[in-house]
């Protein structure tokens, strides 16, 4: 699978390189000082772009009962690597949760686990990690 490219607004590029640089783990690529900063999430090339506008008040969407933010974007990640995250984030005071690390269709087709938080700018960022990646598309 080739990576993805995703740009993105962000009012503060210091916070965001702290945010993803250091609490995600993400490593730093290119950057244009007072623009622009690539971090590779996950093999994904993320563009932060500084706007100087937040990223508004994220609209919802419903999933198994659950308010998710909508848009959010994110990575599926292997399990030993979505429990990490959840660990390292869980014990930061600053992360701001949209919805803390759970256990999702439980039993069913699509078993995952599942977390939602947003980055300084206020963009939803979502992190998961199945149970069987061959379910991921499963209907």
């Amino acid at each position: 699978m080739r990576p993805f490219h995703l740009a993105f607004p962000i009012t503060d590029i210091e916070a965001t390189r702290r945010f993803y640089g250091e609490v995600l783990g993400c490593r730093i690529g290119r950057e244009s000082p007072g623009k622009w900063i690539d971090f590779d999430l996950f093999g994904h090339q993320m563009s932060a772009h500084l706007t100087g506008k937040p990223a508004g008040e994220p609209l919802t969407g419903s999933v198994a009962g659950d308010a998710v933010p909508i848009p959010h974007f994110g990575v599926i990640l292997p399990m030993e690597d979505f429990l990490a995250l959840a660990k390292r984030l869980e014990a930061d005071p600053d992360t701001r949760w949209g919805m803390r690390p759970k256990l999702r269709f439980e039993g069913e087709s699509g078993e995952q686990r599942t977390m939602f938080l947003f980055d300084p700018s206020g963009n939803a960022l979502e992190f998961k990690a199945f149970a069987d990646d061959a379910q991921i598309f499963a209907v």
